[in-house]
């Protein structure tokens, strides 16, 4: 891969790789962590053969999740801070996707990424199995079970 297309990559995909890691990091300074080293890790892969470019982001969503899992089992992380300590937020498309995304920092970190892919960035059961390695029924056991989650946290409010 030569810089051009590197660079090409990386603006394309850099906010949806980061949105996805900061849905389950829950820590900004995490997610970018994450997202630096899967960036990395893909100009280091000389050997990978991508087929396209979806194959492309799903490799560096995947390959973020994976370092953002890393980093929750150090130590040091099991004292951060939440998203309602953060300074700064996302920026969404629209009202509904800040709000849901509120609630969805509510949920089990399992349940973040499934719903974070499947509604955020459009993927399917299928696609979501890929990227985090998972079973199609448990993609989708994961998506009921958390939607159910929202439903009653919707419902508190």
């Amino acid at each position: 891969m030569d810089s051009t297309d590197y660079h090409r990559i990386v603006d394309k995909y850099l906010d949806d790789v980061y949105r996805t890691v900061l849905s389950c990091c829950k820590n900004k300074e995490n997610a970018e962590d994450a997202v630096q080293n899967a960036f990395l890790k893909l100009l280091k892969a000389k050997d990978t053969e991508f087929t396209d470019e979806e194959h492309i982001k799903r490799w560096l969503i995947r390959v973020a999740l994976n370092e953002c899992k890393n980093v929750w089992k150090s130590f040091w992380q099991k004292n951060k801070i939440s998203f309602d300590d953060l300074d700064t937020e996302p920026v969404y498309r629209d009202e509904t996707h800040e709000e849901l995304f509120h609630i969805l920092s509510r949920l089990p970190q399992n349940y973040r990424a499934v719903i974070h892919l499947y509604y955020y960035e459009g993927y399917s059961v299928r696609e979501i199995n890929e990227i985090l390695g998972i079973s199609e029924s448990n993609v989708q056991i994961r998506l009921k079970r958390a939607r159910d989650k929202i439903k009653v946290l919707l419902e508190e409010e």
